[in-house]
């Protein structure tokens, strides 16, 4: 697991990030359709109490040890130690069937990408297909030049912060990573500031 596993994990609050996530997530989700939520890279569990309390049967996994001990406090049985880098769902979890998978604001940190968007196909496939909805900070070619214009590229993708983003995509690059597993792209979402400006972008797929 990375060094940095623990970054960010200190309080059992949302994240800046939820202000802007939490309604078009939900705006995608339907109680009856998404009957068994597994939320991929779920922090302290913020998303997974917030589905909970919104009537979905929703669980969750991360790699990091510290937002794992924070989101079992409420809620043992839901949440489990995950290292993304295996092909395998913890044992605690391992047992259900998932018809729905979230994973925000965690694929920009993964240096394989595809490995997690097989693993995700496999969890689906395992219950006869479903949807996973992604979230991932947005880049388009607006965006992109207005922080070329400012100058603040160095700043926007600096490698010297520990536990940054190490892959930027853009609405194309999510797709193609999803059709070449053999999802099919639903809905696409942008997500704070105003259009193509936008700070995420939230993507729906079914296998």
């Amino acid at each position: 697991m990375s060094e940095y596993k623990d970054f960010g994990f200190q309080h059992a609050n949302a994240s800046h990030a939820h202000q802007y996530l939490d309604g078009p997530i939900l705006g995608l989700l339907n109680v009856h359709a998404n009957q068994k939520i597994l939320d991929l890279g779920c922090g302290n569990g913020a998303l997974v109490k917030l589905l909970l309390e919104k009537g979905f049967d929703a669980y969750g996994t991360d790699a990091s040890e510290k937002g794992i001990q924070i989101a079992s406090e409420s809620f043992p049985d839901r949440f489990a130690l995950q290292d993304l880098s295996k092909d395998e769902l913890p044992e605690k979890l391992a047992h259900l069937n998932f018809d729905t998978i979230i994973s925000t604001e965690v694929i920009e940190h993964l240096y394989d990408p595809r490995q997690f968007a097989s693993f995700c196909k496999k969890i689906l496939i395992k219950n006869g297909g479903g949807e996973l909805i992604l979230s991932t900070p947005y880049h388009g070619y607006l965006k992109n030049l207005i922080i070329s214009l400012m100058g603040n590229w160095d700043k926007h993708v600096n490698p010297l912060f520990d536990g940054g983003h190490i892959k930027f995509w853009s609405k194309k690059t999510v797709t193609q990573l999803l059709e070449e597993q053999g999802f099919k792209v639903s809905s696409f979402v942008g997500c704070g500031r105003f259009p193509y400006v936008w700070k995420s972008m939230v993507i729906k797929a079914r296998i």
